[in-house]
């Protein structure tokens, strides 16, 4: 059985929808894992029907926080979700309503630096620059405990800046981004976006693991280019935030040589740091948008 004062997070994915009870002091409760709903209507009601069950199960009611895929306009509706059935629609409002309490959203990007800063690998520091770099690139700002959005909700969207100081190759073959601009970080930086760059400079098709694993030319050059570009997009936060620690997650953050070459680079593109970043990977993996999700309520 669970306590009865919980902190509820949900991860609203694509393709998986997730649930996490914690106890007051963050020890996971219950957890429970099902497909996500291919509709709004179905989505609300499986969401409600998962909150019903962590409460039942765990004997008492709980503060409810969930990571979501885009993120809520100020006029309260969702936009930028690749789970495109919520974009438009006053998903917080018709959750609330269904729920018959309060229910807090952030974007999952800013749900996993929430949970990496409070109990993770940036525990601690006040300024906190959360990445996300697999399938896209995404990212999340914490100050002082709290997720910052801005004033129209993308705050720490890093991946849809332009690459910084772009070669003349890079500007001529820079790809599309599925948000209507060229050149994105994301388009540049993504797993997707390293196998198609490889393929185009190659001719070969293989996968963002197996470049990053293998130790031929042609690779290592691929990844040579990848932190490149991940610095320079980096040095860019760096001089605007001036973040105490980078975490790093995502499938690419399990690339070790990040570690050792990105903090050197960063420094070198940013404005006279005169140490390089704290870049660090994260500590929850998986579960860090989950988490945070939790945590969207105070103490």
């Amino acid at each position: 059985m669970c306590p009865s004062s919980l902190r509820l997070g949900i991860d609203l994915g694509g393709t998986k929808t997730e649930i996490l009870a914690l106890a007051p002091g963050g020890e996971e409760r219950w957890r429970k894992r099902v497909a996500t709903a291919r509709d709004y209507d179905g989505t609300i009601r499986t969401l409600t029907e998962l909150v019903r069950e962590a409460e039942a199960q765990c004997g008492g009611t709980g503060n409810l926080g969930i990571a979501i895929p885009g993120c809520e306009t100020p006029q309260g509706v969702i936009k930028n979700a690749n789970s495109t059935w919520l974009n438009g629609k006053p998903f917080h409002h018709d959750l609330e309503t269904s729920l018959g309490r309060a229910v807090r959203l952030a974007n999952d990007a800013n749900c996993f630096a929430l949970s990496e800063s409070r109990d993770g690998a940036a525990a601690g520091a006040s300024v906190v620059f959360g990445v996300i770099a697999g399938t896209g690139v995404g990212g999340g700002v914490v100050v002082n405990g709290k997720v910052l959005e801005g004033a129209h909700g993308v705050g720490g969207e890093w991946g849809h800046i332009p690459l910084p100081s772009p070669s003349a190759e890079e500007v001529s073959h820079a790809p599309d981004c599925y948000c209507g601009k060229r050149g994105c970080m994301e388009s540049w930086c993504s797993g997707p976006a390293l196998v198609a760059e490889f393929k185009r400079a190659t001719g070969r098709s293989i996968t963002a693991q197996d470049i990053a694993a293998a130790n031929g030319a042609e690779e290592r050059a691929a990844m040579d280019r990848l932190v490149d570009r991940l610095a320079r997009g980096l040095a860019t936060v760096v001089n605007i935030l001036d973040p105490e620690v980078i975490v790093l997650g995502g499938g690419l953050s399990n690339v070790a040589r990040l570690y050792d070459d990105l903090p050197p680079r960063v420094e070198k593109y940013a404005f006279t740091l005169g140490a390089p970043p704290n870049i660090v990977k994260n500590m929850h993996g998986d579960s860090s948008g989950i988490r945070g999700a939790a945590w969207l309520w105070p103490e």
